[in-house]
């Protein structure tokens, strides 16, 4: 099967922050052996413009590994690397940018940190890389699926069956995360993998875009809005743009049930024939 894949992103400050800290990149290129898509959407924090540094390192050494790393490893591979061999890369990557943003920190006697959710789409297979709470889905015609699991107390508390989904959803250490990029001595991501068909859909999306909003909203009006339309290559464009519509009217209804946060989220559409 040739695949090809339509993207879209939108982040926004919201309503109540000066400076928007989220990072993102959604890049689709042709490599050897056919058409690759990588998200990556980082949530940075920090004082000042610290975490808007620290998320644009992380975005910028992944975005670079699209780029450069990847070909070469298809290449190399004859196709679609082992998983193994992308998560040690992503791995590495992870720490790389967790010693330079420990060591900006003591510099500047300051901290930060970010979060860190990464997919790459290829040859009907998904790999993704999870650090925080960001959160990844694949959304099908008869389901929407969380990849991830929330890297945070709370989540903790609920898998050790401490707190019911209820109380995680309005404790108020709900944000506060495990580990993320640039705080902590050794970062160790989740690594997730699996495979996806023509007509998926995935959605990252920072914390921000899926505190007021429901599971169902988000299928709703991302895969399910747009899954008639005709996804062949020459209308890459414009669905595109529809895509983006898509994601910027969920950014404006969660800024109209005031969240707080910054709101960021890439959405992708993998076709093929």
């Amino acid at each position: 099967m040739e695949w090809h894949y339509t993207v879209a992103a939108q982040t926004d400050a919201g309503i109540a922050k000066s400076v928007n800290q989220d990072s993102l990149t959604v890049k689709v290129a042709n490599m050897p052996y056919g058409e690759a898509a990588m998200a990556v959407l980082c949530d940075g924090m920090g004082g000042l413009e610290q975490g808007e540094v620290a998320s644009a390192v992380v975005v910028r050494a992944y975005e670079q590994w699209f780029l450069k790393e990847l070909p070469l490893a298809i290449s190399r591979s004859g196709g679609s690397p082992a998983p193994s061999l992308i998560e040690k890369s992503w791995a590495k990557i992870a720490n790389d940018c967790n010693e330079r943003l420990l060591d900006y920190g003591r510099d500047r006697k300051t901290t930060m940190g970010t979060t860190l959710t990464a997919l790459l789409l290829f040859e009907g297979s998904y790999y993704i890389e999870h650090v925080g709470d960001c959160r990844a889905y694949r959304m099908s015609d008869s389901l929407m699926e969380r990849l991830t699991q929330d890297q945070t107390y709370v989540a903790r508390e609920v898998a050790l069956g401490h707190m019911t989904p209820e109380q995680a959803k309005n404790d108020s250490r709900r944000n506060v995360l495990l580990q993320c990029i640039g705080t902590v001595k050794h970062v160790e991501p989740d690594f997730i993998c699996g495979e996806y068909r023509a007509g998926d859909s995935f959605l990252l999306c920072s914390d921000g875009f899926r505190h007021e909003l429901s599971e169902r909203e988000m299928y709703d009006y991302c895969h399910l809005a747009v899954c008639d339309m005709d996804w062949s290559v020459s209308c890459r464009q414009e669905n595109s743009r529809v895509m983006a519509g898509q994601l910027r009217y969920l950014i404006e209804q969660n800024k109209a049930r005031m969240e707080k946060d910054n709101i960021s989220a890439v959405f992708l559409k993998a076709a093929g024939n």
